[in-house]
């Protein structure tokens, strides 16, 4: 009888005792193989595919004269320059903009701020590079500027719209534990809008590139240089080499934009993803 007291009293304590929490959900990981070696791997192939088609295409001398001394690696930088350079002021633009349309009374100027960036971008490039040179004369500037006003809107919607969506308990709950607005804002809000935030500079990204073959028109130089030259002299292995070259450097900034966009998430947003 005892015997079977001691059982039932064991089993009993048992089935009070509380259960193991599970473990917690593995994450996936940021960045994986095929993230990393699939488009650079294309573009390569790319690459090599154009460099033996150029290899055994009929080339006479106008073509050769486009391509001396340099000119292909000079409109590239030239290209990657541009590219680089607006998008930093897009930044220094557009984020500290929009961040700043989401404080106190700012916030009634946001309908004329977004009109305006709507604008810019529904300009044709072409027609606002040509205002540009008009009014500040042919060079880099007037190309810079052009480029940088068309990538503004994407960069300057999706601060706008990350910080919006933020959750307004969260942001109470920082204030409650006697946060200051800026850290608030540092240590809250603009980590939970980095996702969107991100997303929209890689759209600024992709779009300067495409946008600074029209730098040509205004003095800029780029990759349009090639491809005005091949379109005008009529020369196939000048226009598909710049097009090309284009096309690559599209696609590679879009790959590390995205793998900047993967890395820079916080790791909280990915838990449950």
């Amino acid at each position: 009888m005892t015997v079977s007291l001691e059982r039932s009293d064991a089993v009993a304590d048992l089935e009070n005792e509380p259960e193991a929490p599970p473990p917690p959900p593995e994450t996936a990981r940021r960045v994986t193989w095929r993230k990393l070696v699939f488009l650079p791997t294309l573009l390569i192939a790319l690459l090599m595919a154009t460099w033996a088609w150029f290899a055994q295409a009929d080339v006479d001398q106008l073509t050769r004269n486009a391509l001396s001394d340099g000119a292909v690696t000079k409109a590239l930088w030239q290209h990657i320059q541009l590219t680089v350079i607006s998008t930093f002021f897009v930044l220094v633009i557009a984020i500290p903009l929009g961040i700043l349309l989401t404080r106190g009374a700012f916030r009634r100027a946001t309908p004329v701020a977004m009109a305006f960036a709507n604008m810019g971008q529904a300009t044709p490039a072409i027609g606002l590079l040509a205002l540009l040179v008009i009014w500040l004369g042919i060079g880099r500037r007037s190309a810079l500027i052009g480029i940088i006003i068309y990538a503004v809107l994407p960069v300057l919607a999706n601060t706008i719209a990350g910080l919006r969506a933020n959750d307004p308990t969260l942001l109470e709950a920082a204030r409650g534990i006697g946060m200051s607005p800026l850290g608030v804002l540092t240590r809250v809000e603009l980590p939970l809008a980095v996702p969107l935030i991100l997303a929209g500079v890689r759209t600024a990204l992709v779009l300067n590139v495409g946008t600074a073959t029209l730098a040509t028109f205004g003095g800029g130089g780029g990759l349009g240089t090639l491809i005005t030259t091949g379109i005008t002299s009529q020369r196939m292995p000048v226009l598909m080499l710049g097009s090309i070259l284009t096309i690559a450097l599209a696609l590679l900034v879009d790959w590390l934009a995205s793998l900047a966009e993967l890395l820079l998430r916080p790791r909280g947003l990915e838990v449950g993803t």
